[in-house]
């Protein structure tokens, strides 16, 4: 078919505004350095001769463009100082695999109810020959004691059933966990809750979450590491 123009309409190319225009338009609804130059240029070329622009305003223009830029300068430098400080952290905490974390926190907490337990963990640092683990109340007072056979140095879990060493339930509560041990050379040691080696660190979303114990905890919920 032959349009009045004299052009095959089929062969006529089809445009339509393609993702990198829209971005362009897109962006042109925020006014950058470069967009106020153009303005105060074309403002210079359409001002009224027998009337010229004052030239305290074409400074106090001036002034501000280069504020605007000193600003967006300063925007990108920030934006690139986070990056570099942000790939920095993380470096710096997988620097961290192999330490001990402390958690600044010995304690658990035991529900209401006849059947209440509570499972925790311990970190012994050497192998254990021998040792006790002490269940204390808010008042240091040992409420129960848990003895521990021979074992390798690492992260052991223990239940404790609630209940005292007379044979009594245990109010609920906060309980504070500690063990005395004695290593294979038959030397004193001591461990408590909340310390445990750092494995492996792993990023969620940017986050770290560092593997202590059974558990990948974020670096915010770690109070030293040693």
């Amino acid at each position: 078919m032959i349009t009045a123009t004299g052009l095959d309409a089929s062969k006529v190319k089809q445009t339509t505004p393609t993702s990198t225009t829209a971005a362009t338009l897109k962006n042109k609804t925020v006014l950058g350095k470069d967009d106020f130059m153009q303005l105060l240029l074309v403002e210079l070329q359409h001002q009224d001769p027998t009337d010229p622009m004052d030239s305290d305003k074409i400074l106090q223009q001036t002034s501000e463009l280069a504020s605007l830029e000193s600003s967006d300068n300063t925007k990108k430098a920030l934006e690139n100082l986070t990056k570099s400080l942000g790939t920095s952290q993380q470096f710096s905490t997988i620097g961290a695999i192999g330490k001990t974390a402390d958690l600044g926190s010995d304690s658990i907490s035991l529900d209401e109810g006849d059947d209440a337990k509570a499972t925790f963990e311990l970190y012994f640092p050497t192998a254990v020959k021998a040792g006790t683990i002490d269940i204390k109340d808010a008042n240091n007072n040992v409420v129960q004691t848990i003895t521990t056979d021979e074992k390798d140095s690492g992260v052991y879990q223990f239940t404790w059933d609630g209940k005292t060493s007379t044979g009594t339930r245990a109010k609920p509560g906060v309980y504070h966990i500690s063990a005395n041990y004695t290593d294979q050379e038959a030397n004193p040691q001591t461990t408590k809750l909340g310390r445990y080696p750092i494995e492996s660190v792993r990023f969620d979303e940017g986050k770290a979450l560092l593997k202590v114990g059974s558990n990948y905890l974020p670096l915010d919920n770690i109070k030293e590491i040693f």
